[in-house]
């Protein structure tokens, strides 16, 4: 069998699934093939494991050179980096060498820096390389602490070289599932877009297709400047959104399902941090209520010095809803702000412009009436969610340490109502907020009509089921889809998310049934006084940092709040710690020369010798020239 359109093949496999079969097949055709053997020989008396070695021996070819690396389990990262592009390996098994790195002879190693040189070895490849390993994740958890070792760094192995992998296939009896299709490359490739004002970049972004967001493109990544001073460059920091795990794909794109396993932020970390900063040599009290954005950045972090976010896009979602839920909103004002924001104007990209971030504007579906009918249908919602989904990809490919999640859109208010009484229990004037009009006066009609059509859709909808999709489906709408979607890639890639907005922390009272992790990675700096962001902060466990009441539209107070929160953190890596507890002081004081017209002296007057008075006796004592003063008389 030969399988075109991958450089790097990972198999895996259980016991006797026939991986170490298909993976020789794989490689038949190849002229030379370098058979790298990684595990020991084991125990002499052992027969059984002998026929085994023997078998697999028997199969290979005469015209393939067979390569040991059991004595040295780092040589394997060697061995790969040093393949020709002519050459072709094929590495059997990882188990094996997993079982050597493990090895009491080979400690004290560290374990987890020698697989991110496998997986690096195997990302930068030349040669044509496929790599065997069992699949012990659907087995049960080892009784034993060595079989949890090994268990553990195997899936760690496992994880860490699929994700280098160009392709990687399950092998279950014998029968082949592809996990990442043959020919393709692990991520969708991504249109190369122009900047602003740059040949070839398009007007709009990506519209939607029979209301579907179409999976092929993505919108282009803007850059704001501040007229007449350019933005400041984002600083290069390291590699804070490193792929964690690998999620069930289908030749139609990612699986997205209900009880997902996602990372979680460290939880050592974090308290850690804010344990740390009462050590800082500060002068006050320490950093009040901004410590826990010390706590948050460390926990996604997974340090106790986490560094300011350097790179941070905005993702703006601009998606409309018809019917009463957007009463009271100016037609076509939504699309002049989406228009406003990829020009580089507006109150969004002048913030993201003096904050250094990047921004992105998205198109969502457009979503229906929820008070006659389903908003989206069920594949306008699946696509939506892989859409979100794949923009939190581009995100971290591109080294994003941070999303700020905005949205712009007529009826989004109604519809995060909708959301938050589906799922929250919550009555719908309760948290939809009054209806501002263009001249800056509350419109209580307006109002009324929005809470009657969320009314009439919480009645539609009240014996339908209440999972993700399905309020998405009927209440949610495109915009809210979508924005569950990044929430869920953030996750998955360690990317933290600042949530700003109705739309926003809708997403996160959703996608809490598809994936329970997503919310501990949100921030929510400001509430807005919101009704709507009150309610669902308290359900989601979200204390809002600052009261600023701004109401520039979503995202806006968090890009105005960035600086500040980025300067906390600047704070909190750089001070020293405090001398009394073991930190160094600072070099002794000097002080300043006046700054005069006079002249100012530059070496120090010898100061006079210190004279002790001699004792006051009965006579007279002399206070000024011509005044003697009797024994006992008071000088005044």
């Amino acid at each position: 069998m030969s399988v075109d359109g991958w450089n790097t093949l990972l198999v895996l496999g259980g016991i006797r699934s026939g991986k170490s079969e298909f993976a020789e097949s794989l490689v038949a055709d190849a002229p030379t093939v370098r058979y790298v053997a990684t595990a020991p020989e084991g125990d002499p008396e052992d027969t059984e494991w002998a026929t085994r070695l023997a078998a697999h021996r028997a199969r290979r070819p005469g015209s393939w050179t067979t390569e040991e690396t059991a004595a040295d389990p780092r040589r394997l990262a060697d061995v790969i980096a040093g393949a020709e592009p002519n050459e072709t390996l094929l590495v059997d098994d990882l188990g094996g060498w997993v079982t050597v790195l493990l090895d009491p002879a080979h400690q004290p190693a560290d374990d987890t820096a020698t697989i991110t040189e496998l997986a690096d070895a195997v990302r930068a490849s030349a040669a044509r390389l496929v790599l065997v390993a069992p699949e012990v994740g659907l087995s049960l958890v080892p009784t034993t602490p060595l079989g949890r070792a090994f268990t553990d760094a195997l899936g760690a192995t496992n994880r860490a070289v699929a994700d280098a992998c160009d392709a990687v296939v399950l092998v279950v009896a014998g029968q082949p599932a592809w996990l990442k299709p043959a020919g393709a490359p692990p991520h969708r490739a991504l249109p190369t877009q122009a900047g602003p004002g740059q040949a070839g970049a398009p007007a709009v972004a990506a519209e939607t297709v029979n209301g579907t967001v179409p999976e092929a493109t993505l919108p282009e990544v803007l850059t704001p400047a501040v007229p007449p001073v350019p933005a400041p460059t984002p600083a290069a920091g390291a590699d804070w959104a490193a792929p964690t795990m690998a999620l069930p794909m289908i030749a139609t794109g990612l699986v997205i399902q209900p009880g997902m396993e996602l990372p979680m932020p460290d939880d050592y970390a974090g308290p850690q941090a804010v344990d740390r900063l009462a050590t800082l040599d500060i002068p006050g009290a320490g950093l009040g209520v901004l410590e826990r954005v010390v706590g948050f950045a460390a926990a996604t972090q997974g340090t106790s010095t986490p560094a300011p976010w350097g790179s941070v896009r905005v993702l703006l979602l601009h998606g409309d809803h018809a019917g009463g839920a957007s009463a009271g909103a100016v037609p076509g004002e939504s699309a002049r702000r989406a228009r406003q924001a990829r020009a580089g104007k507006g109150a969004l990209a002048r913030l993201a412009a003096e904050s250094g971030a990047s921004l992105q504007v998205v198109e969502a579906p457009a979503s229906s009436a929820i008070e006659d009918g389903p908003a989206l249908t069920a594949d306008q919602v699946e696509s939506a969610l892989r859409y979100g989904w794949r923009l939190a990809e581009q995100a971290a490919d591109a080294g994003v340490q941070l999303l700020v999640l905005a949205a712009c859109g007529a009826g989004t208010e109604a519809a995060a109502a909708a959301v938050l009484a589906a799922t929250a229990g919550a009555e719908p004037p309760a948290v939809l907020g009054r209806v501002l009009s263009e001249h800056g006066q509350y419109d209580d009609a307006a109002w009324m009509v929005r809470c009657a059509a969320v009314r009439d859709a919480l009645h539609r909808t009240r014996r339908s089921p209440r999972d993700a999709r399905d309020i998405l489906a009927e209440l949610g709408g495109g915009d809210v889809a979508v924005a569950t979607g990044v929430l869920l890639g953030a996750t998955a890639r360690r990317i933290p998310v600042l949530l700003d907005g109705p739309v926003g922390v809708a997403a996160g009272m959703v996608s809490r049934d598809l994936a329970g992790q997503a919310r501990h990675w949100c921030l929510l700096p400001d509430h807005g006084g919101q009704p709507a962001v009150r309610l669902a902060a308290d359900v989601l466990g979200l204390t809002p940092l600052v009261d600023l009441r701004l109401d520039l539209g979503e995202g806006a107070t968090a890009l105005a709040t960035l600086p500040l929160l980025r300067s906390m953190l600047a704070l909190a890596a750089g001070l020293p710690v405090h001398p009394s507890l073991g930190g160094e002081d600072d070099e002794e004081f000097v002080e300043p020369e006046p700054a005069g017209p006079g002249p100012t002296t530059t070496e120090p007057e010898p100061e006079p010798e210190f004279a002790e008075p001699e004792p006051a006796g009965p006579g007279p004592t002399t206070v000024g020239p011509d005044e003697p003063v009797s024994p006992g008389r008071r000088a005044d």
